[in-house]
């Protein structure tokens, strides 16, 4: 007997199948934004308060950028993002550079490696960001772009110099993020 033309009722590719090709792709996204520090932490304002001087001021922006720089990085992609719907070109250039951001800074499980070497996060971020910067300006949306970059730097810059760092913690680099004197005794 033949089956030609007949609906299989039972097929062992039925929706668990596909469920079982998303479940990789959930949890290397999971994986990729672990990097990305809580929200919670980030906003917790029972750690906002004024800087005592210049100096404390420029050290906590360096130890909050170093602490919650994924934070940061996905902070002024949405403020980009929200400047360019009016602009379709510049929105589709932006969401082409968004899937090179996925795949080459936020959902990377390795180093990123390039003739043998391996490229620092900081290096892929620079590199990035400049890319999306020079291709969006290329579609003429450069006062949106540049507006919104500076939105995005000034909110980086407040938040980074008014989160205090004392209640911050890295396990894998504490020795980088605290170099006072409380982290030596």
């Amino acid at each position: 007997m033949t089956n030609y033309g007949t609906i299989p009722t039972s097929s062992t590719a039925g929706p668990s199948a596909n469920i079982g090709y998303l479940s990789p792709a959930k949890e290397r996204i999971k994986e990729g934004l672990g990097a990305r520090r809580p929200w919670k932490l980030m906003f917790n304002f029972h750690s906002i308060n004024f800087p005592g001087n210049l100096s404390e001021a420029i050290t906590r922006v360096r130890t909050n950028v170093a602490y919650f720089r994924m934070n940061y990085a996905m902070i002024v992609l949405l403020i980009l993002f929200l400047s360019l719907l009016w602009h379709p070109i510049s929105l589709l250039v932006f969401v082409a550079m968004m899937a090179a951001w996925l795949f080459l800074y936020f959902l990377r499980d390795e180093p990123l490696v390039v003739f043998r070497r391996t490229i620092d996060d900081r290096v892929v971020l620079v590199v990035l960001g400049v890319l999306t910067i020079v291709f969006l300006l290329l579609t003429d949306a450069t006062t949106n772009i540049l507006v919104s970059l500076l939105i995005g730097a000034v909110v980086v810059l407040v938040h980074a110099s008014f989160r205090r760092t004392d209640d911050l913690y890295d396990e894998e680099s504490a020795e980088g993020l605290f170099s006072g004197p409380s982290s030596s005794s």
